[in-house]
């Protein structure tokens, strides 16, 4: 099997969006059970989760441990999902180990997400890693991910995001991510509003209980004002609230695996995470894809105030709260351009909707420039027409297909 046809293989899977333990559970079954081979992190969270994963793993292989890191979505390469110190899976590694799961995958009828998460884990052993940094893909408790016995599990911070499967409220979607709870184990609360924290930790007590009801929760809240106060590689002040729930986790782990403070602050300080407020010359990428994601854009924007006038290149899933992202944005840019990233097409927004919103006078008042371009290529030369910066935000899909249209790199 070559690369392209484990990908041909592999990608039909992602329309299906299942939930349980059980076909995880079989293809480590047939992989000899990886997952016990090495120690691990878990990091759950609506919004967060990917930078702090970033960061444990920097700090860990600073501290000079072999590290396994696990991510989703990517931006341009399926390969970006399973690193070791910093490095991608091989093209070769995919096809084999996919080549290797095949019949497991077909005969569990796997997702994409539970194939993936198998070979991440897969690769991990083979390439004995000491420990492993693992992102719930969605949700938690009943996330691919959830087979892991880690050595800490972190909850970053809880806004409403997939409602259709996590639930309409944010306490429905706390219990949710609280599902990655485990009895003995230090569970990170990094939600800085003091009463959802609670809700968060109320949940994961209930979780435990619901399984034994002898499972003693160990949970370590992170104080609400808490940031990192050291020099940040990343931007925004959310980001720094993200390295003080990241540094606490460290803290957590046991004498072995514990970092020092100097690897920590060397770490954190030169660490880069693709797509997060990524400033490139002119370009500014960010991955902003609900509501909450969009304001930390918005405030670091002013933060940093980039040269103007900013304008945007916006595509957005057409799942998402988009209405309130947009006013969110409109106040921060000059000019936005509205578009289809190409790799959302099965998901894009309605642009009818979307054309009746733009002209309904009901909306709030526009402070920046809005249109409707729908073809990307044309939105994408419009765009950097008279731009100071552009700002390319919206999705995973948008920043991966301008960085790949570009001839970028994700990393």
């Amino acid at each position: 099997m070559s690369y392209q046809s484990a990908i041909d293989f592999l990608f039909p899977r992602t329309t299906q969006i299942k939930f349980g333990l059980d076909a995880t559970r079989a293809l480590l079954v047939a992989l000899g059970d990886p997952q016990d081979r090495f120690a691990a992190v878990h990091v759950a969270g609506t919004n967060g989760k990917g930078s702090v994963s970033a960061l444990i793993a920097a700090a860990l292989q600073e501290a000079g441990f072999r590290v396994g890191l696990y991510t989703s979505p990517h931006l341009i390469s399926f390969r970006e999902r399973i690193r070791v110190d910093g490095v991608p899976i091989s093209e070769a590694a995919v096809a084999a180990w996919t080549s290797h799961l095949q019949p497991a995958i077909e005969a569990s009828e796997a997702t994409f997400f539970e194939a993936t998460t198998a070979m991440a884990f897969a690769h991990f052993a083979a390439r004995d890693v000491d420990i492993a940094v693992v992102e719930v893909g969605l949700g938690g408790r009943l996330d691919s991910t959830n087979v892991i016995t880690p050595l800490a599990c972190i909850v970053t911070h809880i806004a409403l995001d997939h409602q259709k499967y996590l639930g309409d409220t944010v306490e429905e979607i706390a219990r949710e991510k609280a599902g990655i709870a485990k009895p003995g184990v230090p569970f990170v609360i990094g939600e800085p509003d003091p009463d959802l924290a609670e809700v968060v930790r109320r949940a994961a007590e209930d979780v435990l209980r619901g399984r034994d009801a002898r499972a003693a929760l160990v949970p370590v809240m992170v104080p609400p004002g808490a940031t990192w106060s050291k020099r940040l590689g990343l931007v925004g002040r959310h980001q720094r609230r993200n390295a003080a729930v990241a540094g606490v986790a460290l803290d957590q782990l046991p004498v072995p695996f514990r970092p020092s403070k100097y690897a920590v602050a060397a770490a954190f300080a030169r660490v880069r995470v693709p797509g997060r407020f990524d400033q490139r010359g002119k370009w500014l990428f960010d991955v902003a894809h609900n509501p909450d994601s969009m304001r930390a854009l918005t405030a670091a924007i002013a933060e940093v105030k980039p040269p103007r006038p900013i304008h945007a290149l916006v595509s957005i899933l057409g799942d998402k709260a988009w209405p309130e992202m947009l006013v969110e944005l409109d106040h921060a840019i000059d000019a936005g351009w509205l578009t289809i990233a190409p790799s959302a097409d099965t998901r894009k927004w309605d642009l009818g909707w979307l054309e009746r919103w733009l002209s309904d006078p009901a909306r709030p008042a526009a402070v920046a420039r809005w249109r409707l371009v729908p073809d990307f290529q044309q939105a994408l030369f419009e765009v950097q027409s008279g731009a100071g910066t552009v700002l390319v935000t919206g999705s995973f899909h948008t920043v991966g297909d301008v960085m790949q249209e570009l001839g970028l790199e994700a990393a």
